[in-house]
């Protein structure tokens, strides 16, 4: 941990094998001011750090992640975007010490637009090209596509994978705000089933998931740290009376201030039946509902 006069702030730091030894990296963390240190050994072109999905995990508002070099931490811009926007959900900071980025500060609050508008720009760059090769390829009477993929090249499909996983993240990032809240509060204490269900609610027909395309995202950012393991875990068996409080918390914990009506809608959206067997909610079965939550502790 680094103390300030008032806040602990972990210090992450990262090893590569290919051309770093721990000391080097060690002193300069040291140097200002990082008394917590966590080791990686694993390039940054590694994305299955389960050192860094620990520290993600466990950091906390106010704390400041701290790396030598941001390449010692991504292996890729848009990855490097991916852990800054983690880090800022949760109130957190990042530095790199060889670089201009410093959240906690204006000036590198503006590198860090600077570079989401580069890794933009580097995006729309690839396509135009890809666009453009695979014209002038047909032009020639070539063959489009990866000549290392058709040779079953390790490699170029390996490449290829981390491009996709990639590409992948980028959309899930822009999904985030509707499930990763939802799944964050209520797993692994509700089923699969019902948190689908409570994700699906508020959102146009378009947007809705489907509950093996919510599994991979979960599993995606699970594997990058963006989310504990435990979400994944075995659903904790819940007595049938208890579902509906279960659910009613919820939506409830998602937005405090819903009011019963909305609640009632939004249930009526999930075509959830009340205790009765109707399909009409009425405030006084939410608030009854409500009651029974918070007596069984699902209640902030």
């Amino acid at each position: 941990m680094h103390q300030t006069s008032e806040i602990a702030r972990p210090r992450l730091r990262h090893v590569s094998t290919e051309d770093q030894t721990p000391l080097p990296q060690s002193e300069a963390l040291k140097t200002v001011g990082c008394v917590e240190i966590h080791e990686e050994h694993a390039s940054g072109g590694n994305r299955a750090r389960p050192v860094l999905a620990r520290v993600l995990e466990r950091i906390r508002k106010g704390d400041t992640l701290v790396v030598v070099r941001i390449d010692r931490l991504a292996r890729s811009l848009s990855h490097l975007l991916e852990v800054i926007e983690r880090l800022e959900a949760k109130g957190a900071f990042f530095r790199s010490i060889q670089d201009p980025i410093d959240t906690a500060s204006p000036q590198g609050k503006f590198t860090l637009q600077v570079l989401g508008a580069a890794a933009e720009f580097e995006r729309a760059l690839i396509r135009e090209r890809t666009k453009a090769g695979l014209a002038s390829a047909k032009t020639k009477g070539r063959v489009g596509g990866n000549p290392g993929l058709r040779a079953r090249d390790p490699a170029a499909q390996r490449k290829v994978r981390l491009a996709r996983q990639d590409g992948y993240m980028e959309r899930l990032n822009e999904t985030a705000q509707d499930w990763v809240p939802h799944v964050r509060r209520l797993r692994p204490d509700m089923a699969w089933e019902d948190v689908l269900r409570i994700i699906n609610g508020p959102l146009p027909e378009a947007r809705r998931w489907t509950q093996s395309r919510l599994l991979r995202a979960v599993n995606a950012y699970v594997r990058d740290g963006f989310l504990p393991t435990t979400v994944v875990g075995r659903a904790n068996r819940r007595d049938t009376d208890d579902r509906l409080p279960a659910i009613v918390a919820g939506i409830k914990g998602a937005k405090p201030d819903m009011t019963l009506q909305a609640i009632c809608d939004r249930l009526e959206t999930m075509r959830e039946r009340t205790p009765r067997g109707r399909s009409k909610w009425q405030p006084s079965s939410v608030k009854m509902l409500l009651e029974r939550a918070e007596k069984l502790g699902l209640l902030d």
